[in-house]
C-alpha cells in the first residue's frame, strides 16, 4: 500500500498524541467533583482516532486520486466542525 498523507491521517495522529499526553500527564477538569477523568478522556480520544482511521481507509478506497481525497477529507472535517459548533 502506498503511503499517502491526508488530513484524516493528521487528525488520527493528533488524537493519538493527545490520548498519550493525557494518559501520561492526566487532565484537570474545572468544577469537577471527581478527581480524575484522565482515563475516560484518553479512551474517548483513542476511540475518535479509531473512527477517523476507519473513515480515512473507506475514503481512500472510494477516491484513489490524492487531490480529490484531500478535498473530500477537508470537506468532511469542516462539516464535522460546523455540526459540532451548531450542537454545542
Amino acid at each position: 500500500m502506498k503511503l499517502k498523507i491526508t488530513p484524516l491521517n493528521i487528525a488520527t495522529a493528533f488524537f493519538i498524541v493527545a490520548a498519550a499526553y493525557i494518559g501520561i500527564y492526566g487532565i484537570k477538569i474545572n468544577n469537577s467533583k471527581t478527581l480524575n477523568f484522565g482515563g475516560t478522556v484518553c479512551a474517548v480520544f483513542l476511540l475518535f482516532a479509531l473512527v477517523v482511521f476507519v473513515i480515512d481507509m473507506m475514503l481512500r478506497n472510494f477516491f484513489p486520486d490524492t487531490k480529490k481525497l484531500w478535498i473530500i477529507e477537508l470537506s468532511f472535517i469542516v462539516l464535522t466542525a460546523v455540526i459540532y459548533i451548531l450542537v454545542k
